[in-house]
């Protein structure tokens, strides 16, 4: 894309929500800084007023103040031309991944980088279809539900990070993925009947991944290991595991064996009371009938 191209574009889009800089991250304020004490460095030895510079990559003065500051995060576009306007070789285009992480909330990056690293995941969310299915349409109805409300720069920075965590999906070899779903979020129209039927559709793709395993849990089922809360179990190649529910260890994730049988027994019990992966595909298919 031209430089005349991307400005445009840039100009369109520099005052989205959702690239403003997490204030509690101090991780990602602190890398936020730097990208921008270097692209002010680099700036002004080209001899740029902010003014000039925002006119070539198509921000407005006070934006190129904003980002150099490290109050707003760049747009990898932005980066890009920035390293083609001030001829920095490349080296402010290779922060765009750097970027990328900071603009998931910290729990989420800190979740995300444990599940690129699991060999297996054992995953129950009795509330809501489990965030790695999710597809961004239902994704964002749910966030909407939020009460006190989210504000729209909250929503957009948690759609993205639930949208990079479904990389899990694509790594190769792709790791074990079990899910478990309760029938009723399976049938509760969120965001309407045509986000639910894409959700639905999204669920039944997934499902035939080689990778997954994915049971619902129906509503007629008179006995249920998960009324305790949700669960999740990771486990990593050299035999290590972390885990985390509700009513262990307050919510907090636990690596001690004894706390890591109770949920992994738990799930085990669940997942045999569910519907087999095939059974639950032939009632996710009946469901998508139904909507």
């Amino acid at each position: 894309m031209s430089v005349e191209a991307h400005a445009g574009r840039l100009k369109n889009e520099a005052d989205e929500p959702g690239w403003e800089v997490d204030p509690d991250d101090d991780w990602g304020v602190a890398v936020v800084a730097t990208v921008g004490r270097q692209l002010k460095l680099r700036r002004e030895a080209r001899g740029m007023r902010a003014a000039e510079f925002g006119d070539v990559v198509g921000y407005g003065e006070d934006m190129v103040y904003k980002i150099e500051s490290g109050k707003r995060i760049p747009r990898p576009e932005y980066l890009d031309m920035a390293d083609e306007v001030l001829e920095a070789g490349g080296l402010l285009a290779a922060m765009k991944e750097d970027m990328k992480k900071v603009r998931y909330p910290k729990k989420v990056r800190d979740l995300a980088k444990l599940e690129a690293q699991a060999v297996e995941l054992q995953l129950y969310d009795p509330l809501n279809i489990h965030g790695l299915l999710q597809t961004p349409e239902y994704a964002r109805a749910l966030l909407l539900m939020r009460r006190p409300a989210y504000t729209q720069e909250e929503v957009e920075r948690f759609i993205t990070a639930r949208v990079a965590r479904k990389a899990v999906f694509e790594r190769d070899p792709a790791p074990e993925l079990s899910f478990v779903l309760e029938e009723w979020t399976l049938r509760r129209p969120l965001g309407g009947k045509a986000v639910l039927r894409s959700q639905l559709e999204h669920l039944l793709e997934a499902g035939q991944l080689r990778s997954v395993e994915l049971q619902v849990m129906p509503m007629d089922r008179e006995e249920h290991a998960g009324v305790d809360g949700g669960i999740e179990v990771l486990k990593f190649a050299d035999g290590s595991a972390v885990g985390r529910s509700s009513v262990v260890a307050g919510g907090r994730p636990v690596s001690e064996p004894r706390q890591l049988r109770i949920l992994e027994l738990r799930y085990g019990i669940i997942r045999a009371q569910a519907l087999t992966p095939r059974e639950s595909a032939a009632f996710i298919e009946q469901l998508l009938g139904e909507t």
